[in-house]
C-alpha cells in the first residue's frame, strides 16, 4: 500500500509540474481591429491604441460613425486616416480623406490586410519559442523559374478594393406656396456612396448629392434645398506610391478648407515629403460660405508645407493666390494662407486669412494696395478628457453674404460671432455634452460693443427612449445684422426598420437691408427599411416667415448597397 500511494503521489506531482504552467499561462490577447478617436486637431487625430495593439506607421484605417440608437446597417464611412507616429498606448494619424468632419469618439477600423498582419504579430508575441527549421533549394538563390511562376499565383483581393457602400433613391416633392397660393412639383435623385480603391486603383468616390430633373422658378429655393447643397461628393486620388494627388466634384481643397466648397477640382504634386504644390478651380455652390455667390468662379495656385512631430510640436501651413470672377467678370485678386500649430494633443492654434489687392477706382476703392478682407484665429486647449476651452477672433472687412435663411439651423454659427469669443465644451456621461460661447462684437462705427452668446446641450442617448437630441439658443450682433435664434433636433429609432427625426427652430433677424424678419420652421422625416436593401422615406417641411411661407412634402424610394 505504501508503494502504491507513493507512486500515485509522484505521478500527480509530475502532472502538476508540467500542467501548472499551462493553467497559469494567460490567454492570448485578442487583436484589436477597432480604435476610438480620442482627439482631433486641424489635420491629425489620436487613437486609443498603439504599438502594444500592433499599430505601426503607414497603416490605413477607415473612420466610421454610428449615431446613438441607429442600427448597424446605418454605419457611415466618413473618412480615412493613416498612422504616422506611434507610442505604446496611443497613435497619431494624419487625415487622408475627410468627408463629414471626423470628430472625437468616431471609430477607426483597420483594413483586412492590416488586421491579419496585427493578428500574426500578436500571435507571435504570445506563442512559445520553438527551434526553426530552415530548408534550402538546390540552388543557393532559389529556382528562378519557380519564383517566376509563384508570382502569377492568384491571391485574394484586398477588402478595400472595389468596396462599395451607399444608397440611391428617387425623390418626388411638392411645394405649396401660401403667399401666391400656387403649387409646384419636382422630381430628383439622391445618392450617398462610399466606394474605395476603384478597380484596384487609388481612386475613391464618396459623399452625398441630391439633384433635380426639373427646377422651380428662381427665388423659390426652400430651406431643404439650401441644406442639401451643403454636402460634398466627388472622386479623389491619393496613392502612397505616387507624388500626384487630385480630386474633382463638390469638395474642399484639402490644404485650404477656408476657401469653402468648390464645384470643380484640384491637382497637387509632392515635390518633397513635406511640401506639396498645386492648382485648383471651380465655382462656389455652398450657401454657408462667408462670401457666397452662386455666380462666382475661382482659379488659383497653392503651396503647402508641414514639419515637426505630433508627439511634440507640429506645424502645417498653406499659402496661395487666386482670382475670382462673378458672372465671368473680374472680381477679386487675393492671397490666402492657413497655419496650424499643435503641441501634443492638448493644444492647437489655427489661423486663416485672405488679403485682397485693390486698384484705385475699382469697385469704389480710393487707394491701391493690399487690404485684409478676412481673418480668423482660434486657440484650443484640452484641459482634460472632459473639458475643452477655446478662444477665437473673427474679422470681416465686408459684409458676409451667406444665405440668412440658414441662421436658425446652426450651420453658419462660425460667421455670426465677430470680434473676440470664448467657448467651453464639457463632456457628460452617455455621450452627452453641454457647450457655450460668449463674446463681444466691436464693429467700426458702433458707439459701444455688443454681447454675443450661444448655449447648447447635446443629449447622446436616453436608455428608455433611445432619443438623441441637440438644443441650442443664440443671440448675435455682427456687421451684417443682428438677431437671435432657438433650435432643437431630435432623432429616434422606433425599431430596426423605422427611424424618425425632427428639426425645428425660430429666428429673428434684422439687417441694414430690412427692418426685421421673423421665421419659424419645422422639418420632419420618417424612414422605413424594407429588408436589407430597400427603403421608403417620407418627410415634410413647414416654413412660416415674412419673406417665404410654404409647405413642402417629399416621398423617397431607394435602394441600399
Amino acid at each position: 500500500m505504501l508503494r502504491f500511494t507513493t507512486t500515485r503521489f509522484l505521478l500527480a506531482l509530475t502532472l502538476l509540474a508540467t500542467g501548472l504552467p499551462l493553467l497559469l499561462r494567460a490567454e492570448p490577447r485578442v487583436p484589436r481591429t477597432q480604435f476610438r478617436i480620442t482627439y482631433v486637431a486641424a489635420d491629425v487625430v489620436y487613437l486609443d491604441g498603439g504599438t502594444e495593439d500592433g499599430l505601426s506607421e503607414g497603416m490605413d484605417l477607415e473612420v466610421q460613425r454610428l449615431e446613438p440608437g441607429q442600427p448597424l446597417t446605418e454605419t457611415q464611412s466618413i473618412g480615412t486616416v493613416r498612422v504616422i507616429a506611434t507610442a505604446p498606448t496611443s497613435a497619431v494619424c494624419e487625415i487622408v480623406i475627410n468627408f463629414r468632419g471626423i470628430a472625437r469618439d468616431d471609430q477607426a477600423h483597420l483594413s483586412t490586410v492590416d488586421a491579419e498582419n496585427v493578428a500574426h504579430l500578436m500571435t507571435s508575441r504570445n506563442s512559445r519559442g520553438y527551434a526553426q527549421i530552415i530548408s534550402f533549394s538546390e540552388m543557393l538563390d532559389g529556382n528562378p523559374l519557380e519564383d517566376e511562376q509563384r508570382a502569377y499565383v492568384p491571391r485574394p483581393q484586398l477588402a478595400e478594393i472595389n468596396r462599395a457602400k451607399g444608397r440611391i433613391s428617387l425623390q418626388r416633392s411638392s411645394l405649396m406656396d401660401r403667399i401666391s397660393n400656387s403649387a409646384s412639383h419636382q422630381t430628383g435623385v439622391a445618392i450617398r456612396a462610399d466606394v474605395t480603391r476603384i478597380n484596384g486603383t487609388y481612386w475613391n468616390f464618396a459623399g452625398h448629392w441630391r439633384g433635380r430633373t426639373n427646377s422651380r422658378l428662381r427665388g423659390q429655393e426652400t430651406l431643404t434645398d439650401l441644406i442639401n447643397r451643403t454636402y460634398h461628393i466627388g472622386f479623389q486620388y491619393d496613392s502612397p506610391h505616387s507624388k500626384n494627388t487630385m480630386g474633382f466634384g463638390r469638395l474642399l481643397l484639402p490644404w485650404a478648407s477656408s476657401l469653402s466648397t468648390l464645384d470643380g477640382g484640384y491637382y497637387g504634386r509632392r515635390v518633397s515629403p513635406s511640401t506639396t504644390i498645386g492648382v485648383f478651380g471651380g465655382s462656389s455652390p455652398d450657401p454657408t460660405a462667408w462670401n457666397y455667390d452662386p455666380d462666382r468662379k475661382i482659379l488659383g495656385v497653392f503651396s503647402s508645407f508641414q514639419a515637426g512631430s505630433f508627439e511634440k510640436v507640429r506645424y502645417t501651413g498653406t499659402v496661395g493666390a487666386a482670382q475670382s470672377r462673378r458672372s465671368w467678370r473680374p472680381e477679386r485678386q487675393f492671397a490666402f494662407l492657413e497655419n496650424t500649430v499643435s503641441i501634443n494633443r492638448r493644444f492647437s492654434l489655427y489661423h486663416n486669412a485672405e488679403v485682397d489687392y485693390r486698384s484705385r477706382g475699382r469697385f469704389g476703392s480710393d487707394r491701391s494696395g493690399p487690404v485684409l478682407s478676412r481673418n480668423f484665429l482660434t486657440i484650443r486647449a484640452q484641459a482634460n478628457d472632459y473639458v475643452t476651452l477655446d478662444l477665437s477672433h473673427n474679422y470681416f472687412r465686408g459684409v458676409p453674404t451667406f444665405d440668412d435663411r440658414l441662421i436658425g439651423t446652426g450651420l453658419v454659427d462660425q460667421l455670426l460671432f465677430q470680434g473676440v469669443t470664448g467657448g467651453i465644451r464639457i463632456k457628460l456621461p452617455r455621450r452627452s455634452a453641454v457647450y457655450g460661447q460668449l463674446g463681444r462684437s466691436d464693429r467700426r462705427g458702433d458707439a459701444s460693443g455688443s454681447s454675443n452668446y450661444l448655449l447648447g446641450f447635446t443629449l447622446g442617448r436616453v436608455p428608455w427612449a433611445h432619443v438623441r437630441a441637440d438644443v441650442r439658443t443664440s443671440q448675435f450682433s455682427s456687421s451684417f445684422g443682428s438677431g437671435r435664434y432657438h433650435s432643437v433636433a431630435v432623432s429616434r429609432n422606433l425599431s430596426e426598420a423605422f427611424r424618425v427625426q425632427f428639426r425645428g427652430g425660430q429666428q429673428d433677424f434684422r439687417s441694414a437691408l430690412s427692418e426685421g424678419s421673423r421665421a419659424r420652421f419645422l422639418d420632419g422625416s420618417v424612414e422605413w427599411f424594407m429588408g436589407s436593401h430597400y427603403f421608403l422615406g417620407f418627410g415634410a417641411t413647414l416654413y412660416r416667415g415674412d419673406v417665404q411661407n410654404y409647405d413642402q412634402i417629399f416621398l423617397d424610394l431607394g435602394y441600399r448597397f
